[in-house]
């Protein structure tokens, strides 16, 4: 097997994030794109909140959605788009302030579907699998949110979250971090550990989805962001993950007798991720097998 791909396979299996190098996404983009990303968040709140997001709704300027009493919110305001397929956009949400903010946003969303399309394909070879095997299970109808972060200085850093633990319910997460400011930390052995940012890296940051499709071989991290007193940090989230109506399961060549199916086969896993996560509790679980199921599996996948 290639040295490359010996690599990803011990970076995905040992911590299931790793930061990409020479990706072919010009670095002069993703400055512009953290620059644009600043000037929106330092814009006066009244030109911010005519993008807020709608009651009820994912989309738009904001913070968390409330669906709790007492619940726990993120030191952290967002934007937050869906960026394919086109025809979905929600053009009046994207901000026309920055003016060049939505072709930047464009040009960096067909980069990071040739990426993934690279990453899906380099994922299943590294473990041995017919390259297309992830990919398949995206199809036509690829779904991709981006999210800025704006994390400000916090008063109490020690109390507070810029993003509360959590695993992502994407497929996989392609994250354009703050080179200046770190906050971003991973969870391994139950310690968490703080990610150094690479200059023109991007961090690839496997989903629940995929670890449903690999059967738990690969793991989606549960990761977290603390804050600082003294200054802000920014950064970009591309959450990349089949459509709603496409099914998903543990591909075949990874379901045997040693190692049985756990997860299964189900439609717009999504769907119910953000009730799990503002209770802090892994979605991951409602999409497994229970065990008085295993030995009647046509009662284990949803309908």
């Amino acid at each position: 097997m290639d040295e490359e791909l010996v690599k990803l396979r011990s970076a995905l299996i040992s911590w299931g994030c790793f930061q990409a190098i020479n990706h072919g996404i010009d670095g002069s983009l993703l400055q512009e794109l953290h620059h644009v990303s600043k000037q929106f968040f330092g814009l006066p709140p009244v030109e911010k909140q005519r993008y807020a997001r709608e009651a009820n709704g994912l989309e738009g300027y904001g913070n968390d959605m409330i669906l709790f009493k007492n619940q726990k919110l993120d030191w952290t305001d967002r934007l937050y788009l869906k960026v394919n397929p086109i025809a979905q956009e929600k053009s009046h949400l994207w901000p026309q302030n920055p003016p060049s903010l939505r072709s930047i946003l464009r040009e960096y969303t067909y980069q990071i579907t040739q990426l993934l399309d690279h990453l899906l394909k380099s994922i299943a070879r590294s473990l041995s699998l017919p390259e297309d095997c992830f990919l398949n299970q995206f199809d036509d109808h690829l779904e991709i949110y981006a999210r800025f972060n704006y994390y400000p200085p916090c008063p109490c850093p020690e109390l507070v979250h810029g993003l509360k633990p959590h695993a992502d319910g994407s497929g996989i997460t392609i994250v354009l971090l703050d080179n200046e400011v770190q906050g971003l930390e991973v969870m391994k052995n139950d310690q968490w550990f703080g990610i150094t940012s690479l200059p023109e890296a991007l961090l690839v940051n496997l989903g629940d989805q995929l670890e449903i499709m690999s059967n738990g071989v690969l793991k989606s991290p549960v990761h977290r962001v603390v804050t600082n007193s003294s200054s802000e940090r920014l950064s970009v989230a591309m959450f990349c993950s089949p459509g709603a109506e496409q099914e998903i399961g543990p591909v075949e060549e990874l379901v045997d007798e040693e190692r049985p199916r756990i997860y299964k086969k189900m439609k717009n896993y999504p769907e119910s991720y953000f009730e799990y996560y503002q209770q802090g509790k892994r979605p991951i679980d409602s999409a497994k097998i229970s065990l008085k199921n295993k030995n009647n599996p046509q009662h284990s996948e949803s309908k």
